[in-house]
């Protein structure tokens, strides 16, 4: 079952709580409603983690707790799908939503520099924003609402399968007892 293959990665909220950095949260991680694991939380938890780490701004990680507590979905991997934009794969990511943006508002995108610098960045930041900015809201909205929707759609087929697999072994058992 999914929720099973979750809960073998999922942190202990006790084990949270008692950090010394994290005391100041401890009420929210304490809330055992934002450590439940069912389709409606981790699907909603999908939506917010993916929808946060589409967005270039600091504190993804604030933002899908928050999203988190809001929408009463699962906490950790709200919070754990935000690394999706980690410094590896954020240029990447961050340069798409660029010319998605850039795209939608039917303006020529910059090509990317052979090295980026903050110096280049501060440069073109007034001509890059509009369309990152967009670009970066609506890969958001799209990746929250396709990882919602793909979530649900595997749980339902892993449930599914799981109840025919347990109806031909119940199957099995009669024909084995019958014989």
């Amino acid at each position: 079952m999914p929720r099973r293959f979750l809960q073998r990665y999922m942190p202990n909220p006790e084990t949270l709580r008692r950090q010394r950095s994290l005391r100041f949260m401890s009420h929210l991680i304490g809330d055992p409603g934002l450590w439940v694991l069912s389709r409606r939380t981790v699907a909603n938890a999908f939506s917010v983690g993916l929808f946060s780490a589409m967005l270039p701004i600091p504190f993804q990680m604030v933002i899908a707790a928050f999203g988190a507590w809001v929408l009463r979905c699962n906490l950790p991997l709200s919070v754990g799908l935000v690394w999706i934009t980690n410094p590896l794969t954020m240029p990447l990511i961050f340069y798409g939503n660029y010319r998605i943006g850039a795209w939608l508002m039917d303006t020529p995108a910059r090509e990317a520099p052979t090295r980026v610098s903050t110096r280049w960045v501060a440069e073109r930041m007034a001509d890059i924003l509009p369309a990152l900015a967009l670009g970066s809201v609506v890969s958001a909205i799209v990746f929250a609402v396709l990882g919602n929707l793909l979530v649900r759609l595997l749980w339902r087929w892993h449930i599914s399968r799981s109840w025919k697999q347990r109806a031909m072994r119940r199957r099995l058992r009669r024909l084995d007892m019958d014989d």
